[in-house]
């Protein structure tokens, strides 16, 4: 039998999630599966699957345009989507792989009734929680639980995926909860943490299967770097002799901790040097002013795993995350994590490997800092690398997916 495998990503080989698609294809395609993306046009880059976009771009432009005045993100671009499914008629998936419908690319109405209509099984990767939500990807920051019983007076409509003046909350919640329960027997959600799979029991996705799958990370290419690198590093930003504090992320805002790295500033010792990696330029600017050093992209990933190595200690001061890779990729590199206890973020170390602290509680950042700093990175070297490769290796993690399809297709997965 013909194994065809068709995901559905609002990203092609861009960004996290994205690129997350296109491996998954690509070890599909050697385990024997005929692999298609179907895909949105904004976040793309070349990919070596075959691929079906759905929207052109201006066509993501009106949609987006009347989510943004409208609050009906997901619900316009019919006659792109129902294109799309006479190209999926034509291909004859025996799996769907959701990852992302939100994205301004695709109607989730019309593609739900054609997955209703060809009852194969569907893999659906929560990489936030848009699908149990009226409208927003996120709560936690907001600590809103309406999703739970039924969206309305939607506080959070100026968020991702914003709109200007309506607030559909309540019908969006009904229309998802129609279409995606529709099909439910059929669908198995993977989360990306336990954090996101301990709320679908009180969502109205409560009777799909859940597997969760956390994510992984290179630990070929994140790993500790050469002695030879760190000290082109260290010298680089003069920071020989000095405690190394690194923060990632892309893009910083203050619901990455943004403004808790100045605050840090302030209270730790200069002999403590604090990195903050994906700033543009505006922020790296008053990061320097402030004696913070402002990287604003590394000129490579094996560059990043540079100064992931020559940190002693990554935090990540976050204030709504569902499983960072970040985290993944310092433990990667043998660098301990302090985190606050925020979403599946905490989830990546143990007692062994780093620090979790209350959220937005900056004092005890501080102190989490400095109580590495007295032990030492090399107390936590080996354990943080030791787990990484046993728990977030990409590869086995990618590797799980595959099991899941070819279960499904077997009827082995109830």
């Amino acid at each position: 039998m013909k194994k065809v495998l068709a995901q559905v990503s609002s990203s092609l080989n861009c960004g996290a999630p994205g690129r997350i698609v296109e491996q998954i294809g690509l070890l599909a395609q050697k385990s024997g599966w005929d692999c298609y993306v179907v895909h949105g046009l904004k976040y793309s880059n070349p990919s070596k699957l075959k691929t079906i976009p759905v929207e052109s771009s201006w066509g993501e432009k009106v949609h987006t345009v009347q989510s943004l005045l409208l609050d009906n993100h997901g619900l316009n671009s019919i006659s792109a989507t129902k294109q799309l499914i006479e190209n999926l008629r034509l291909i004859k998936p025996n799996i769907v792989h959701i990852h992302n419908l939100h994205g301004y690319f695709l109607n989730y109405m019309v593609l739900f009734d054609y997955l209703k209509e060809i009852n194969v099984p569907i893999v659906w990767t929560l990489h936030d929680c848009w699908a149990f939500t009226g409208h927003c990807a996120h709560f936690d920051f907001i600590g809103c639980d309406k999703w739970k019983y039924g969206c309305g007076n939607c506080t959070a409509k100026k968020t991702y995926p914003r709109s200007f003046f309506l607030s559909q909350s309540s019908r969006n919640y009904q229309v998802k909860k129609e279409c995606f329960t529709g099909v439910e027997h059929h669908i198995t959600l993977v989360p990306v943490s336990n954090w996101i799979e301990n709320f679908l029991q009180d969502s109205f996705l409560k009777n799909c299967k859940v597997h969760t799958i956390h994510n992984g990370v290179d630990i070929t290419l994140f790993r500790p770097c050469s002695e030879e690198e760190k000290k082109r590093l260290l010298e680089k930003h003069q920071l020989e002799g000095k405690f190394v504090v690194l923060g990632c992320a892309a893009p910083w805002h203050e619901r990455k901790g943004y403004s808790d790295f100045y605050k840090l500033r302030e209270s730790l010792p200069m002999n403590v040097a604090l990195i903050m990696v994906g700033l543009n330029p505006k922020q790296k600017v008053q990061a320097e002013k402030a004696g913070i050093i402002g990287i604003m992209r590394t000129e490579s990933q094996t560059e990043l795993a540079g100064y992931y190595s020559i940190a002693d200690v990554f935090i990540n001061p976050t204030y709504e995350d569902n499983f960072p890779t970040t985290n993944l990729e310092a433990l990667a590199c043998g660098t301990p994590v302090i985190t606050y206890q925020t979403g599946g973020s905490p989830e990546a170390i143990d007692e062994h490997t780093g620090l979790v602290i209350p959220r937005g509680d900056v004092l005890a950042l501080k102190e989490a800092i400095l109580t590495i700093h007295s032990v030492g990175k090399q107390h936590f070297t080996t354990a943080c690398r030791e787990r990484a490769i046993r728990l977030y290796n990409k590869q086995e993690r990618f590797e799980e997916y595959i099991r899941l399809y070819e279960h499904l297709l077997n009827g082995k997965v109830s």
